[in-house]
């Protein structure tokens, strides 16, 4: 508001003072300026920005009352005639009470008012099209700023909703992975839960403490604790390969980002078969584009991209999901397999700190 009234006393002070100019532009050339009609000038233009402020508020009330756009027009005309007689009366009380010139008073014929009065709606008009657009620049940036804050909100609210997805998600598989097998080696079903409470005092702590971000390295240390208590179900059939960029440990990422990939391929590629299989569990840091790139492969029976995408699974979905409303445009999320080709996942994430 502060900001409005400045331009408007700015233009209304440049105003006059070119009007100042322009009337005495005949003596300026000779080196002679004329005082009485730069006073009268400023006289002249001081009654119309007044007058003419007062707008600012009607259009206020117009805004609130909603009313219809040919009513708003039909008023600003009734009003801009009024201002028209209003401004010449008060211009001649003005030169009457100050400046005391009968000449410039005087009576004239009635084909004398009729440019000024014009030039008067066009005034009027000028204004109250500005104080409109304005108001209605106004309205747009705060309706742009709710729905930004209304989409802000609902980010929030899916990214929460699918990770609490991803948390049942993860404990049921797992312990499903541990009933399992403890119908065949129950010491080894033992030492499988203790590792589980160290895995989920992992998922909790971030739940409890609403950590939107973890350390990469902790969170391949959450899956290698997963791996390590798959290993006891699957002994010999699962190799994990490593490929580990260690500039990359200390970036930032969301939480069971990378497990839920990895539970993915032990599903598909290693539970369903007897011969021994490998896993790939790549990181990568591209500095130069800004990007953390992760990628999981494995070579197990692969599939059709297609019935993929129509899976009904929710883990590689969710990630994918996640790292949309996450980061947008700035991630990427890329799947390749085909049947008998195994089963690959790529991402990118733009790299952050934690």
């Amino acid at each position: 508001m502060r900001r409005l009234w400045l331009f408007y006393t700015l233009a209304w002070l440049a105003y006059s003072i070119l009007i100042a100019m322009a009337i005495q532009v005949d003596g300026l050339s000779k080196g002679q300026f004329d005082l009485q009609l730069a006073l009268y000038s400023e006289i002249n233009t001081l009654p119309a920005a007044l007058t003419l402020a007062f707008i600012w508020p009607l259009t206020g009330v117009m805004e609130r009352k909603a009313l219809r756009p040919i009513t708003i027009v039909f008023v600003h005309i009734l009003l801009s005639v009024v201002f028209g007689f209003f401004w010449h009366y008060m211009v001649s009380g003005f030169m009457q009470l100050i400046v005391h010139i009968k000449e410039i008073i005087e009576v004239r014929p009635l084909s004398a008012y009729i440019w000024p009065f014009l030039y008067s709606l066009m005034m009027y008009g000028v204004v109250a099209a500005i104080f409109h657009s304005v108001r209605s620049s106004e309205a747009r940036r705060m309706q742009a700023l709710a729905a930004s804050q209304a989409q802000g909100l609902l980010v929030v609210a899916e990214l929460a909703s699918l990770r609490n997805k991803l948390n049942p998600h993860f404990l049921f598989n797992t312990l499903h992975s541990i009933i399992a097998l403890m119908r065949k080696d129950g010491k080894a079903a033992e030492a499988a839960l203790f590792r589980f409470s160290d895995m989920l005092r992992y998922v909790l702590d971030a739940e409890k403490n609403g950590t939107t971000h973890v350390a990469l390295e902790d969170e391949l240390n959450f899956v290698r604790d997963y791996l390590n208590l798959e290993a006891l179900r699957l002994g010999h059939r699962l190799n994990v390969d490593w490929q580990l960029d260690e500039m990359a440990g200390g970036f930032g990422l969301p939480p069971l980002t990378v497990q839920p990939l990895v539970e993915n391929s032990i599903k598909h590629a290693f539970n369903p078969r007897a011969q021994p299989g490998k896993l790939l569990i790549k990181t990568r840091l591209k500095a130069l584009h800004g990007e953390l790139e992760i990628t999981i492969r494995d070579d197990g029976p692969g599939a059709e991209l297609a019935d993929v995408h129509a899976s009904s699974g929710i883990g590689v979905k969710t990630v994918e999901r996640r790292l949309h409303l996450e980061y947008g445009g700035r991630s990427s999320f890329s799947i390749d397999t085909a049947p008998g080709q195994g089963f690959q996942i790529c991402l990118t994430i733009p790299i952050s700190s934690v």
